[in-house]
């Protein structure tokens, strides 16, 4: 078959999309990353192309646009992430200690019976009143406010205690 009886032949305007792709980003791989973008925008719009009309302009125009939405696009984030980085501090502190922390906290937190833990679970964690958490775990509301007092006094006491407070060991330093 002809290639003039066949209205939509993008492969013969392959060369053409390559050279103009080269000459808007200058770099081959990001050139074919573009015609391979413009190709399938022009396969899901075909539709709208007129049977006779030039293709090779149509789909150098759809190269275009796709070229500018992708530099607009690039500098939309760019901006973006200039933006975060004015906002954000130039170095985090290390939190390792914190991590430890943490840890521990969430140690002592699954040692308790579990009963005081799930009553603690949901008042403190999931927000809910002493009376939901109560029913959700069919018990009266005086035994779960026992259960969460005997559980918080559980973790203030922990936090009180020597080894908890010392959790970091100086290396080739006095650990007094």
């Amino acid at each position: 078959m002809d290639s003039k009886n066949r209205p939509f032949d993008v492969l013969g305007q392959l060369t053409a999309l390559r050279r103009y792709a080269r000459s808007l980003v200058r770099n081959p791989n990001d050139a074919e990353d573009l015609v391979h973008d413009t190709l399938v925008k022009a396969y899901e719009r075909r539709v709208t192309f007129h049977t006779g009309a030039n293709l090779r302009a149509w789909l150098l125009s759809i190269l275009h646009n796709t070229h500018v939405d992708g530099r607009r696009s690039a500098r939309a984030q760019q901006r973006r992430d200039d933006a975060v980085l004015q906002e954000a501090d130039v170095s985090i502190p290390a939190d390792q200690e914190t991590v430890v922390r943490l840890g521990q906290i969430r140690n002592a937190f699954f040692d308790l019976p579990d009963e005081q833990r799930e009553a603690l679970h949901l008042v403190a964690i999931e927000d809910l009143s002493y009376e939901d958490a109560a029913k959700a775990l069919g018990i009266p509301v005086g035994t779960l406010m026992s259960r969460v007092s005997r559980a918080r006094a559980k973790l203030r006491a922990f936090e009180n205690t020597p080894a908890s407070q010392a959790h970091l060991k100086l290396v080739g330093g006095n650990n007094d």
